[in-house]
């Protein structure tokens, strides 16, 4: 039985675009839908738009491989299609002789996932690169950049839509079924509520994949992991930085510390920091500056009182608890429910924006015996 569309894709994030894009450009029909107004107003929109080497993260797993394979293509992406960025490089920074074994471990883990490229720095010759720098020991990712993510984001979009992708916004999820002969029949609601059926379903709704994943009926409740928000605040610098590189302290246990940033206009900004929340909110709560100050002036002594400005905040999407380990990326496929053509991706916070077209191309890797016919990919 014919349906509606070949594939829904839940979510028009920048993970949910990369998604439609790559397959759009084989060959699938597909549909973005997505509950908010325009693309990228969660969490892709509201983080340090970074691109990030691969450093951090546990060996074999998927934030490692897909990262470093994501941002050799985001680089090569950037490039080719004209997409803002700069790769400045970045310190991660030992505030004093204690963090040393810290540094040396992350040296360590990433050697083992393939980033080759760090090299480590004593206090004189860190100081020799950014001469504000306050560090005993520093490591240096040459290969860490920043971006422009809305123009990340409508890079792909437009690929998509030329390869014949459709987009509708204001269109909230509500229901999926699956359906007796295979396929999905999903529900959304809003001004103009429908119906539709589709082949292939992929749930990339961010913050709220693993409650769009709840209300798949016929999905195993045991597959859908527990969802934590944990939000970060950020605060812009007041005037001039005087530093050329992205200074990171070493990492805390729920993000990257409080970390100096530079936008493409070269204005810098502090954060994210840490802090669990339990409802979807983004107000920004001043009060929470006094932290910075403290933590900023461990590598940078020299910040003024009064220099932190309001910025933003961003909400990571977690499936880990607070007192947990950081989890990995949880593309879940047909071979993990059994769920011919469902595709679930759960707990894609940093380094997502990185990954973002790695993680699309293992997505249609999971969809591949889903695909009854063969399709002819798009060239464009």
């Amino acid at each position: 039985m014919s349906k509606d569309i070949e594939c829904i894709v839940i979510g028009a994030g920048v993970v949910g675009l990369a998604v439609a894009r790559e397959l759009a450009m084989h060959g699938l029909e597909v549909l973005v839908t997505d509950r908010a107004e325009a693309i990228g107003t969660g969490t892709s929109s509201r983080n340090s738009e970074v691109i990030h080497a691969g450093i951090y993260y546990p060996a074999n797993s998927l934030k490692a491989r897909l990262c470093v394979q994501g941002k050799h293509m985001l680089y090569d992406y950037c490039r080719a299609r004209g997409v803002n960025h700069r790769q400045l490089g970045k310190l991660i920074v030992a505030a004093d002789e204690s963090e040393h074994d810290t540094l040396k471990g992350i040296l360590q883990k990433a050697n083992a996932n393939g980033v080759k490229d760090l090299q480590w720095l004593d206090a004189k010759q860190a100081r020799a690169l950014e001469p504000a720098l306050a560090c005993t020991a520093a490591l240096l990712s040459p290969s860490t950049g920043i971006i422009d993510s809305h123009g990340l984001m409508l890079a792909y979009q437009a690929d998509a839509e030329n390869a014949g992708a459709q987009f509708v916004f204001h269109c909230p999820f509500e229901h999926a079924k699956v359906l007796p002969e295979g396929g999905f029949e999903v529900s959304f609601g809003g001004k103009d509520p429908m119906t539709l059926s589709c082949d292939i379903l992929v749930n990339a709704a961010g913050l709220q994949a693993p409650a769009t994943a709840k209300r798949i009926d016929g999905l195993q409740p045991d597959k859908v992991p527990t969802a934590y928000l944990c939000k970060g605040s950020y605060f812009n610098l007041q005037g001039k930085a005087p530093f050329d590189h992205l200074i990171y302290p070493v990492p805390q246990k729920a993000g990257l510390g409080v970390h100096l940033t530079l936008d493409l206009g070269g204005q810098a900004k502090f954060g994210p920091d840490t802090e669990w929340v339990e409802t979807e909110n983004y107000d920004l709560d001043m009060s929470r500056s006094e932290g910075f100050y403290d933590a900023v002036r461990r590598y940078w002594p020299d910040l003024r009182d009064g220099a932190l400005q309001p910025g933003y905040t961003g909400i990571r999407p977690k499936i880990s608890a607070p007192t947990e380990p950081a989890a990995d990326f949880v593309i879940s496929g047909p071979g993990d429910h059994g769920l011919k053509g469902l595709v679930n991706l759960f707990g894609i916070e940093s380094p997502g924006l990185t990954a973002s077209m790695a993680i699309a191309q293992e997505v249609r890797h999971h969809l591949v015996d889903s695909l009854e016919k063969p399709h002819e990919p798009h060239l464009t």
